[in-house]
């Protein structure tokens, strides 16, 4: 037996006891006739003592291990005695007095100190990720993400769930993000396509009568990465058959209060807020309002549709609109070059500009010379604006520009006022999502979801006339700002689909040859069926308080998409592509 305890697990009540213990050498201290050596596994870090009555072999090899090299260690474990406890260690009222001592594995200097919360270069430590995972902060986070994932198969097992897993090689429909696509050596210039997401195959799965399904799903989205995206990440995913939108809303919310409760031992209210698509829009400039605080959106319009300031009053004769938002103390927080930072941040979403007034001790604007005393006042009677708030104001033709910018600018006036706390939570739903948006690349609509989802029963009549008026019976949750979940519920009536890939431009010829083996088992008695997918590695970061889903992921990618542990993506021998009946064009 190689061990008989974990080193994180020990602690008084084991005290007498004789353990064997095995792990990674933390650090070695040498105090003359007394050494030390913290032995460090997944569960935590233990003391190893060795004194003037250990053997003097021992002793010596005590002396000469370095750190990272794996030890075996037993001993009886023994108090600390008093003050030589470590209050911030969950072993720190005991150690291990070590009578046998032997080195597994020696160690040689590794590339960087494995401490927690490590300040080294990112590269670095993807390069040796295996490294980085030693790190007991790291750890812990694969560990938590364990412990979350099964409280979810916990629940949705109560639940009458099933978990079925899908195909991973499947059919490339693109119709979003690009896909990643695997060449076939049996079949000769075909491909198969790694999913997006399981949501064909969840579908045929309620038409198969598995009417509760679920899976912790691995996708593939070959797009460009952000902190909080991965080009293969992990879903908890969901689907339900003869149910509505509000059945599916109802498990979630209760797997939602379930998690909250079991692993943060907080009580989160039921039912969760409910929040249609326009008016998150219009209040929060976000289909994923954060909610840990105010700072809404106001539309000012009324008041300055006449004014004497063209850019407000010729943005709402072009059919748009003017907007505000006031910022609570910001007056003194915002200098004229951080305003200046903020229009930068506006123009990325399409702004023309950033107009301000700044309430301090003297009065500083951009547009007030431009307005009567009276249309200035009631701007700041609209916005409940006192001294020593900032307001910032955006003006556009196009009402969503007036809205995202906003909603940027409000989200990055909160990261900097420190109103966003990691260790508050606050959720909602956002639903009744347009069923379209228009691509002015493509020169038609596309799917804000996906191609199955259900029109609202009252929009069905214009799929054909007015695409653009169709609202979606979707809905997202979302959490502190971030989705961490979306669904709908999906189309089971053929004639249905035929209207709404006819508003996407999908002819019939390409629906079939995309979606086709779908399309023929709705011939076959398809159900009412709805689900939703959470982003897992987007929830377990949240819980965790991280800033990254990477710091919750074991072997992530790199921003460029590169794996630097194993040098993935990578060049291959030209006998395997002959194979594949591929050929490379090299780039000149």
């Amino acid at each position: 037996m190689y061990r008989t305890d974990y080193c994180g697990t020990l602690s008084a009540k084991d005290v007498g006891r004789r353990v064997r213990v095995c792990g990674w050498v933390q650090k070695q201290r040498d105090l003359g006739k007394l050494i030390f050596i913290d032995l460090r596994d997944r569960t935590g870090i233990l003391q190893l003592a060795f004194d003037e009555q250990t053997e003097k072999a021992l002793f010596d090899l005590a002396f000469s291990v370095r750190a990272e090299t794996v030890v075996q260690a037993s001993g009886i474990v023994r108090s600390r005695g008093e003050g030589a406890v470590n209050a911030q260690r969950a072993t720190g009222e005991v150690e291990v007095a070590v009578d046998e001592f032997e080195i597994l594995s020696v160690a040689q200097t590794p590339p960087f100190e494995i401490v927690e919360h490590s300040d080294v270069r990112e590269e670095l430590r993807f390069k040796y990720r295996y490294l980085d995972l030693r790190r007991p902060d790291l750890a812990r986070n694969i560990i938590e993400r364990h412990k979350i994932v099964k409280i979810a198969r916990d629940f949705f097992d109560k639940e009458g769930f099933l978990e079925i897993e899908t195909p991973i090689l499947i059919k490339s429909t693109p119709e979003g993000a690009r896909d990643y696509l695997v060449p076939s050596r049996i079949h000769p210039g075909a491909f198969y396509a790694l999913p997006q997401s399981p949501q064909l195959y969840k579908q045929l799965l309620m038409l198969s009568g598995f009417d509760r399904y679920m899976q912790i799903a691995k996708c593939f989205r070959d797009e460009d990465l952000r902190a909080d995206r991965q080009p293969e990440f992990t879903q908890l995913d969901l689907e339900m058959s003869f149910v509505e939108a509000e059945d599916v809303m109802d498990v979630n919310e209760r797997f939602l209060a379930y998690l909250f409760r079991e692993y943060l031992g907080k009580e989160i209210e039921l039912p969760i807020r409910r929040i249609p698509w326009e008016e998150a829009m219009a209040r929060y400039g976000s289909d994923k309002p954060d909610l840990r605080y105010g700072m809404e959106l106001c539309d000012l319009s009324e008041i300055v549709r006449d004014c004497g300031f063209q850019v407000f009053s010729g943005a709402i004769a072009a059919g748009g609109c003017v907007m505000g938002v006031c910022v609570k103390g910001g007056a003194e927080q915002y200098s004229r070059k951080e305003i200046d930072r903020l229009t930068e941040l506006a123009k990325t979403y399409r702004a023309k500009g950033l107009a301000f007034t700044r309430l301090g001790e003297e009065t500083s604007s951009s547009f007030a010379k431009f307005l009567t005393n009276e249309e200035h006042q009631a701007i700041l009677d609209r916005l409940d604006a006192h001294p020593g708030d900032l307001i910032l104001i955006v003006a556009d033709a196009n009402k969503r520009v007036c809205q995202t910018a906003l909603g940027a600018i409000r989200v990055a006036a909160a990261d900097k006022l420190g109103l966003a706390k990691k260790d508050e939570f606050a959720l909602c739903w956002v639903t009744d999502f347009p069923m379209f948006e228009y691509s002015e690349e493509e020169d038609r609509y596309v799917a804000m979801h996906h191609p199955f989802t259900c029109p609202r029963d009252e929009d069905l009549e214009y799929l054909k006339s007015d695409p653009g008026r169709v609202y979606a019976k979707a809905y997202d949750i979302v959490l502190n700002g971030n989705e961490v979940g979306g669904g709908s519920v999906r189309i089971h009536r053929f004639d249905v689909q035929e209207k709404v890939f006819d508003a996407l431009s999908i002819s019939e010829e390409e629906a079939k040859q995309k979606f086709g083996f779908l399309l023929e088992a709705f011939r076959y008695g398809a159900p009412p069926h709805a689900g939703l997918a959470f982003g897992l590695d987007r929830l377990v970061s949240l819980l965790l308080g991280l800033d990254a889903i990477r710091d919750c992921i074991a072997f992530p990618k790199m921003q460029n998409a590169m794996e630097l542990l194993s040098g993935a993506p990578a060049s291959v021998p030209k006998k395997a592509l002959d194979e594949l009946h591929i050929s490379v064009q090299s780039e000149e």
